[in-house]
């Protein structure tokens, strides 16, 4: 333990040399001042229930209930430690990212990229809890990405529009794109509330982006940034409909 760090952390995997592994990392940083360990859910449990934890490094995949459940069952407390995902599959990202996790680790894990996660976990520490700033922050969540081995917080704010490609969704920002294993119908569910609009089975777009709605030979399309999008004809009567409501809300604002 190091006397001079000031972070409670558990961490939480069923396969002892993960666990081992993870543990030596968390110990070595000097921001760690306590670290206790769990092979299970309910190893887990009875650490927090006999102290405070400022963070939690969990693993998905356990016998019993699963990194997620229990991620779930922390999200009730009333002073709910920060999670942190550390696991081998990238599948659970954005179900991670939707209960609130500050980070999501790919194993095997690196010294490097922990010491990242704990100046993430400490950065959401110092933010102001003033409920405005809570409140922007569950308006505009951030989606994982990978960058050359590198995951990276993508603010959902960020996304122009996205392409469904198989079991994955593309994701395109002003920059560039990137591909997160989650389903196209799965994100227009999600964020439908944020103003993303499905114009054709391929294709989810920010309604606010769209610059034009243009009729062609083959049917309707839409102008985001200078890219034409297909409109599929189950599509284009919802869509009208959804653009001239939110012109009359501009119009009258």
């Amino acid at each position: 333990m190091n006397a001079s760090g000031f972070l409670r952390v558990l961490a939480v995997d069923d396969e002892p040399p993960a666990l081992d592994e993870l543990a030596y990392h968390l110990r070595a940083d000097p921001r760690v001042a306590r670290l206790h360990t769990a092979g299970d859910a309910t190893e887990a449990l009875r650490v927090l229930r006999d102290g405070d934890v400022d963070v939690v490094f969990l693993d998905i995949r356990m016998p019993g209930l699963d990194g997620m459940e229990l991620a779930r069952v922390l999200r009730r407390f009333a002073r709910p430690p920060a999670i942190v995902f550390v696991t081998a599959y990238d599948d659970g990202a954005v179900d991670a990212f939707d209960l609130g996790a500050t980070d999501y680790v790919r194993k095997p894990v690196r010294a490097e990229r922990l010491a990242e996660s704990l100046r993430r976990v400490i950065g959401a520490r110092v933010v102001p809890s003033h409920p405005a700033a809570l409140a922007r922050a569950e308006e505009d969540p951030t989606i994982p990405i990978e960058l050359a081995g590198t995951t990276r917080m993508l603010p959902r704010s960020a996304v122009r529009w996205v392409e469904a490609q198989g079991d994955y969704a593309r994701l395109h920002t002003a920059e560039g794109s990137h591909l997160v294993r989650v389903s196209l119908a799965t994100l227009a569910e999600r964020w439908a509330d944020a103003g993303f609009v499905r114009v054709h089975r391929s294709y989810l777009v920010q309604l606010k982006l769209i610059a034009e709605l243009r009729l062609v030979n083959s049917g309707y399309v839409v102008v985001i940034d200078s890219t034409e999008l297909p409109v599929s004809r189950r599509h284009t009567r919802e869509l009208k409909d959804k653009l001239v409501r939110a012109a009359k809300q501009d119009w009258n604002r």
